[in-house]
């Protein structure tokens, strides 16, 4: 009898997160207050000329806080402490922007990555972020296999995870989907490698849109991550903002209210045409979803 490949492969991953999740939901305490729901958005989702500028719009829309970019972050920490200063917001994540691969067979371009996220973490470090969001490889960037590209990663999460705690923040893993990276892919695998490493320094995020794409289950997912979850991402089945097609965030956070989570839920995605008059109406589609969930 021949089996589909891609059935296995989802239905092994289908049993692995519920695996994961209910060994989760045995072992864990139940969260010590309710979630919160606290909206942040990466910086190029929002219009405006200077950071200022987008800080101010974000205001007045209701947004909690800003995640940075982290490309330039130590040479913009001026502009932002200056943009901050005027402002209720705070900065709820750093994204990327470091020079290097962090699993690439070279180890000199693996030293490039690590010496190049530290450098962020230090300029990260004033603004009191959740993490820096941190990307093993994407694909074509590295020949190592899955076996080999784990090997590497936990060698590096270390001293990746010590830094960040030294800053009071952390390195979150975020993981993709097929077509940005073969690996991470799951939650529960980016899951798994936090507790082997067992740093409170190494935590993990998870993307509404990757997942939309490569997990059984948002739910699932969600529970699976409780112990390690630093940040997540929003974006629709297209990457529009959420309420702009037919995705659905409510068992997503349904979970994420079961864990207790007070982190932030960040807009990484692409208004359709004009963000001025789409941003706030996605914000109120969230705040209801996150009612009805």
């Amino acid at each position: 009898m021949s089996v589909n490949r891609r059935r296995f492969l989802t239905t092994s991953a289908m049993a692995a997160a519920a695996a994961t999740a209910q060994a989760g939901a045995n072992n864990m305490s139940k969260p010590d207050s309710a979630a919160i729901c606290r909206i942040s958005s990466r910086e190029f989702v929002i219009p405006g000329d200077t950071f200022a500028d987008k800080l101010e719009i974000m205001q007045t829309w209701g947004f909690n806080a800003i995640e940075l970019d982290g490309a330039r972050l130590p040479e913009r920490r001026q502009e932002i402490r200056d943009g901050l200063r005027g402002s209720d917001l705070g900065v709820s994540a750093v994204c990327s922007g470091y020079d290097g691969v962090l699993c690439h067979e070279d180890p000199a371009e693996r030293r490039k990555a690590i010496d190049s996220v530290k450098r962020i973490l230090d300029a990260a470090a004033e603004f009191h972020p959740t993490g820096l969001i941190i990307v093993p490889a994407f694909n074509g960037q590295t020949k190592l296999w899955y076996v080999p590209a784990r090997e590497a990663l936990i060698s590096l999460l270390p001293e990746l995870g010590e830094h960040a705690h030294q800053c009071g923040t952390q390195v979150l893993l975020e993981p993709l989907n097929r077509n940005e990276s073969w690996y991470l892919r799951f939650l529960a695998d980016a899951a798994s490698i936090c507790r082997e490493i067992n740093h409170p320094g190494v935590a993990m995020m998870g993307d509404f849109f990757h997942m939309g794409i490569e997990e059984p289950s948002d739910y699932a997912a969600f529970i699976a991550a409780r112990d390690y979850l630093g940040n997540v991402h929003l974006g629709s089945r297209q990457r529009y903002l959420p309420g702009q097609d037919e995705r659905d965030f409510r068992p997503g956070f349904r979970a994420l209210k079961e864990i207790g989570y007070k982190k932030f839920i960040s807009l990484e995605c692409f208004p359709q045409v004009d963000p001025k008059k789409e941003i706030p109406v996605s914000l109120a589609f969230l705040r209801q979803q996150w009612r009805e969930a």
